[in-house]
């Protein structure tokens, strides 16, 4: 089943862009243009996740937020484009998710679905996110925080280490984007120069004991991002 977002933009030309670029990439996405249509759309067809303007004609986001999350348990994603500072205030009030400034950047707005529809899809599989995974002779643990290698060995791994190192192996087998990633960890934009994410694999491969050269453990996907690999800790 495709992932279902419903977007809520009054920007004819703004929303146009998003939808088209979001069902590119094999999202279900049905746009709503008035803040007014936005509860009784997102009631009616129970999206996997909704996300919305706060300055909209009509109904604003944050009375959307409120009216729709008495009813609606799936995910949030407000778009503030007005003062910083007060929606950063009223955002958590209101029960959204993520937010995000509006930008206009639909890569970015992308980074922000997929960080949040990960979750969504794994509790909906699976009733709730796993704290712990064992591939092979690998093992890691969210409830304390520690990794065992398959020599037995426990690395030593920072915070940031073991959180960078959490969000790859809950997707395992997928490609995770840098965006993605420093969505995460960081709740800042990937500005193409930032090496936070890149150093912090480099240290993570040292530690893993993943060769830099021929890293098998943690791949290099060019021009995507990264993969946690399920089949390379015998």
């Amino acid at each position: 089943m495709p992932f279902r977002i419903l977007f809520v933009e009054d920007d004819d030309r703004l929303s146009a862009l998003v939808t088209d670029y979001l069902r590119k990439r094999d999202y279900e996405v049905e746009a709503v243009l008035y803040g007014n249509d936005a509860v009784p759309a997102i009631l009616e067809r129970g999206p996997d996740q909704s996300t919305f303007d706060v300055n909209l004609a009509g109904q604003d986001g944050f009375q959307i937020c409120r009216d729709a999350c008495e009813q609606f348990d799936g995910v949030i994603i407000m778009v503030p484009a007005r003062n910083k500072q007060f929606d950063e205030v009223l955002g958590p009030e209101f029960s959204a998710d993520d937010r995000m400034h509006q930008s206009g950047e639909p890569r970015l707005l992308l980074a922000r679905i997929k960080a949040q529809s990960r979750p969504v899809t794994t509790r909906a599989a699976e009733g709730a996110q796993p704290e712990r995974y064992t591939f092979g002779k690998f093992e890691i643990s969210r409830a304390n925080r520690s990794v065992k290698l398959p020599d037995g060995s426990l690395p030593d791994l920072t915070s940031a280490e073991f959180d960078l190192l959490w969000a790859l192996v809950r997707c395992a087998g997928e490609v995770v984007s840098r965006d993605e990633l420093m969505w995460q960890l960081r709740g800042i934009e990937f500005d193409g120069l930032d090496r936070t994410i890149d150093g912090g694999i480099s240290r993570l491969r040292r530690k893993l004991n993943d060769d830099a050269g021929t890293s098998r453990r943690i791949k290099t996907v060019r021009g995507k991002g990264y993969q946690f690999s399920k089949q390379a800790w015998d």
